[in-house]
């Protein structure tokens, strides 16, 4: 019997990414990411480079030669010009192939993503990106949110940081290597209101602190804040569910010292860490292909008409039978 495959496609944000994949392994897979010259993403801007070259990503992943048995595509959340033209492409080739359409929470594609590569079975996720910052755990069908930010997400806030400090888009990575250059902690807002978590007032301290300390001292502090200020919730949100798994999933996860900072929370804790290959960290089209396999292997799919976007889908909207 033919092994279930599913191509994917991506692009919530500045990421547009294509995948075919299989239950065993990516069979292909082609990205072009929209990189903004100055300042952050434009939401058109984004939308109108997604719309250029969705063709030309679409097409290598198709010349792999590889069948696919399902399309799927980020449903949301995310930015609604972006989402439309991705969902657009998606039907178009469900249509065309005569194949099942599956929409996709591009949060929970993370966390598959993240379980299919590490092996973890039933983890306390840390879902750390641009607009996203959240700690979910699988409880009674679904991924329930058990802290997130009030205000603005860890990636979005770091890379408003990064461009008050001239650096370009992506800045999150930028401002990690400036962190390992910090040698003095500098005192900054540490803002946890229950299981939830704030960072603007943050990111204003941190632009005043630059006045009157070295940059690399403010992003090694800022950095050792933030970071501290999700390990701590994700630590409280292990104990209250008593799992013993902890996963990191997301762009910003890539961030060594925060996979430091939760890699000596879990051995406190007689826990284990999971971060997937980098890779996978970024948006990409493998996560959203896997998750439509598992939503096709269990009968998730959507008919033409329902397909529309969801730029504020939440990941505990979404039903999960397979766990």
């Amino acid at each position: 019997m033919r092994c279930e495959r599913v191509l994917g496609i991506e692009g919530t944000a500045w990421s547009l990414s294509a995948a075919i994949v299989g239950w065993d392994r990516v069979y292909a897979e082609a990205s072009i990411p929209y990189i903004p010259e100055t300042g952050g993403i434009h939401p058109m801007a984004a939308a109108q480079h997604h719309s250029s070259y969705i063709g030309e990503v679409i097409r290598k992943v198709l010349d792999s030669g590889v069948e696919f048995d399902g399309v799927a595509f980020s449903q949301g959340p995310g930015l609604g010009p972006c989402l439309r033209t991705v969902a657009t492409a998606a039907r178009a080739l469900a249509l065309a192939y005569d194949v099942p359409l599956m929409g996709v929470n591009h949060c929970i594609a993370h966390i598959e993503v993240g379980r299919w590569q590490t092996g973890c079975r039933d983890p306390v996720t840390l879902y750390v990106s641009g607009a996203n910052s959240q700690v979910l755990a699988f409880r009674a069908g679904k991924y329930r949110i058990f802290g997130e930010t009030l205000d603005i997400g860890i990636g979005n806030a770091l890379d408003k940081f990064g461009r008050f400090l001239g650096l370009q888009h992506p800045g999150g990575p930028k401002i990690e290597a400036l962190a390992r250059e910090g040698r003095h902690y500098i005192h900054l807002p540490y803002v946890v209101k229950g299981m939830d978590l704030s960072f603007s007032g943050l990111m204003s301290a941190a632009k005043e602190a630059t006045a009157s300390h070295p940059r690399e001292d403010v992003c090694y502090s800022l950095q050792e804040n933030a970071f501290a200020m999700l390990v701590e919730v994700t630590e409280r949100a292990m104990a209250h569910t008593g799992k013993d798994e902890c996963l990191i999933a997301g762009g910003v996860g890539a961030n060594m010292r925060l996979q430091q900072m939760l890699d000596e929370m879990c051995k406190a804790r007689g826990a284990r860490f999971y971060a997937p290959p980098k890779k996978y960290f970024g948006d990409n089209g493998s996560m959203i292909a896997y998750t439509g396999l598992l939503q096709l292997k269990h009968g998730m799919v959507l008919k033409v008409e329902d397909s529309a976007v969801n730029p504020c889908f939440r990941p505990d909207e979404v039903d999960i039978p397979w766990l």
